[in-house]
């Protein structure tokens, strides 16, 4: 294998596929990155117009064995061929070398053997055979359909804080996905007449779900639920992409997400998500609307004398403004006033202070309404803004 590429495009092909790479495992080569060097399909005439050099690309793959992201770049192939090398190593290496610099790879015919070198810069490093490297990306897809990348991280942003790290439960540790038809929808759970995409997480202590109108493709999509490790992934993956469209592919057991030049397959959690509509409150009738930003922050300067344990806060409702409360015996007690359009009987009711900011930051819109029932009763906020899209559920406390 022998190939030039440009630095900036090998550094960022590394970086996309290095953080699915477990650098401490026990099969070596899990360590590892393969790289795979194709010509293109024109060999013969590019080779002669570019003096023995043929255009091509080179594809980055790292894997853990649960995901793998596959990520391709432009490179000038002089000979075909694959290999492997420490992902960390390679990355540091590219990434040290000066910006717009030149860098070959080659292994002049010496098996475990690769050398990098920019100018006067190289080094030898010791690779594994690629045939020893896993592959995860075969296997049918029962599904196909494209998103707007834009779309699909505002999805995974509303909903991916309320994963829950609970191992014992781990068909929570991730986000369901699935296909619903919001016009039979329970009463109380947002959604126009029509089949809708559905996003949902919880930890059984809040709940988030967020839904788009089901792009051509997801008729007869089974509900999957996709590990909180690769919900990362693919978020980061998305964030550069603005409004370009990007392609989910889904089975029973993976689901396959094509965006620019990097492809992810991730398994998938293989248990049942719970019926989560049980917990979605359709009764409350004591309703608060208020300004996010000004709870968000009174909410914190209150929080700020709390158990760090528990962060226990104490909401007052009653007439056109709320009370928040804390009292610690250990610290002291600390209140804060603000405006609400309230018009239901006095209510006292406890949240958690961190999963309350938590929610926010997810709820879009400057207004923000908390639907109640009593104080025993789970919590729903939504946003006056945010018509259908969203609805967050937020159990209570004692205080």
């Amino acid at each position: 294998m022998k190939l030039t590429i440009s630095r900036d495009a090998l550094a960022a092909a590394l970086d996309r596929v290095g953080r699915v790479v477990e650098t401490r495992n026990t099969i070596p080569i899990l360590a590892n990155v393969r790289l795979a060097a194709h010509p293109s399909a024109q060999v013969e005439q590019a080779s002669v117009a570019n003096g023995g050099m043929s255009t091509g690309a080179i594809a980055v793959t790292g894997t853990d064995l649960d995901m793998e992201a596959i990520s391709t770049a432009e490179a000038e192939v002089v000979a075909p061929g694959e290999t492997t090398l420490p992902a960390k190593m390679a990355s540091d290496f590219v990434r040290k070398l000066p910006a717009g610099a030149r860098v070959e790879l080659a292994d002049d015919g010496e098996r475990g053997k690769l050398t990098i070198k920019s100018g006067r810069s190289r080094i030898s490093v010791n690779t594994l055979p690629s045939g020893d490297f896993p592959d995860l990306s075969t296997g049918e897809f029962s599904n196909s359909f494209a998103l707007p990348a834009s779309a699909l991280l505002n999805m995974l942003d509303r909903v991916s804080f309320a994963i829950s790290s609970e191992e014992t439960r781990y068909y929570l540790n991730g986000i369901y996905l699935h296909v619903v038809d919001a016009g039979g929808a329970a009463a109380g759970q947002p959604g126009a007449p029509g089949m809708m995409l559905r996003a949902v997480a919880t930890d059984g202590h809040r709940l988030a779900q967020h839904q788009v109108l089901a792009p051509q493709g997801t008729d007869g999509m089974a509900g999957i639920i996709v590990p909180r490790k690769a919900v990362g992934e693919i978020a980061r993956l998305l964030k550069p992409l603005g409004e370009e469209s990007v392609r989910l592919e889904v089975s029973t057991t993976k689901l396959r997400l094509t965006a620019g030049v990097t492809t992810l397959t991730t398994k998938l959690i293989d248990g049942t998500f719970p019926d989560y509509g049980r917990v979605i409150p359709s009764g409350n009738d004591k309703v608060a609307a208020l300004d996010k930003e000004a709870l968000g922050e009174a909410v914190g300067r209150v929080s700020t004398v709390s158990n760090e344990r528990g962060r226990a806060v104490r909401f007052s409702f009653s007439g056109d403004g709320l009370t928040l409360t804390v009292q610690n015996p250990d610290m002291g007690n600390a209140t804060d006033e603000l405006e609400a359009a309230y018009d239901a009987e006095p209510l006292d009711i406890g949240f958690n202070a961190s999963y309350v900011a938590e929610i926010l930051a997810a709820v879009p819109g400057a207004r923000v309404q908390m639907a109640m029932a009593d104080a025993g009763a789970p919590c729903l906020i939504t946003s006056e803004a945010d018509g259908a899209g969203s609805l967050f559920v937020l159990m209570p406390m004692r205080v």
